[in-house]
């Protein structure tokens, strides 16, 4: 589709899913260094990266006695390595399989004098190669790649305002390089039990501190993984009884059944005359549902306008 916001990028999956699929394993790679490197925080938000002016940031990992940082730049399409001493390391961002990004990336830290071993096997992804073998994805269009950064800048203004609203527990507005998605979740303070389904490459414990709460979570996604396009999206974990009936005042939105989730396509935030102001309604309305069909005590846990 054409037209829209422009401060939205038009973002067709179809345009980029090979970028997309390539560049979701490449994150993965610098992903699984953070976990390597950092000590678990709830929820695992110590795996996640952040969205900056430049791209995507894993900011300040610990290692010997200093830190560093691992930058996508899609500003100027180089991966960045960058030390507290200093010292820098980058390559050019271009069309590489990702079993030649993996053996770069990781020369490049050991360059550094940085030596982690990780994990090759991705996770969350249907019949996953090991990084080091795989020659099959192996696509960078910087123009799409771009794109898909912009589109993550838009999505993180309006959902750090979203997470604004919440005074109780709620994560940062955070990058998940296993699912690929910018994600913020707010919590009612209750526990939850684990989920019982499974999970492509990640333990079940994994997921049970994933989920060791009660949440209502919304975010953004690109439509890889079978999806088929950009869309934001909310769910309940646990889902109350009742939640995928709850008629929605954003008449773009829907409930898929098979997620379990509502549904906002990106292109409807991108070509609406005021998109902060849809998604926003979108957000909090769906959150609004969960928390009161879940009988959260929603006075202790919100800002007052």
């Amino acid at each position: 589709m054409t037209g829209g916001n422009s401060l939205w990028p038009d973002l067709p999956l179809a345009a980029w899913s090979d970028t997309c699929d390539t560049l979701q394993l490449w994150t993965q790679v610098a992903g699984k260094v953070r976990i390597a490197l950092t000590p678990l925080i709830n929820h695992w938000w110590n795996a996640t990266f952040v969205v900056t002016a430049r791209g995507l940031a894993a900011p300040a990992m610990p290692y010997a006695g200093g830190t560093f940082d691992i930058i996508f730049d899609f500003a100027n399409h180089r991966l960045v390595i960058e030390t507290s001493d200093g010292r820098t390391e980058n390559f050019a961002l271009k069309p590489m399989s990702v079993a030649d990004f993996y053996a770069e990336f990781m020369q490049r830290l050991h360059r550094l004098g940085i030596d982690v071993h990780i994990r090759t096997m991705p996770c969350e992804i249907e019949n996953a190669i090991p990084f080091e073998r795989d020659r099959t994805h192996a696509q960078y269009d910087p123009v799409y790649a771009q794109k898909f950064w912009q589109a993550l800048m838009q999505a993180n203004r309006v959902m750090t305002a979203f997470r604004a609203r919440f005074i109780g527990k709620v994560s940062p507005v955070h990058f998940f390089w296993g699912s690929f998605d910018l994600a913020v979740t707010r919590f009612s303070g209750r526990t939850a039990l684990p989920p019982k389904g499974v999970t492509p490459g990640v333990a079940n414990w994994v997921m049970a501190e994933a989920y060791s709460h009660e949440v209502s979570s919304c975010g953004f996604w690109p439509g890889n993984g079978g999806f088929g396009y950009a869309a934001f999206y909310v769910y309940a974990y646990p889902e109350p009884v009742g939640y995928g009936d709850t008629r929605l005042s954003t008449t773009e939105a829907s409930y898929n059944k098979d997620l379990g989730q509502f549904i906002l396509p990106y292109d409807a935030v991108r070509q609406a005359q005021y998109p902060d102001a849809l998604l926003l309604g979108f957000l909090q309305e769906t959150y609004a549902a969960a928390a009161d069909l879940a009988k959260w005590d929603r006075k202790a846990l919100e800002r007052g306008s």
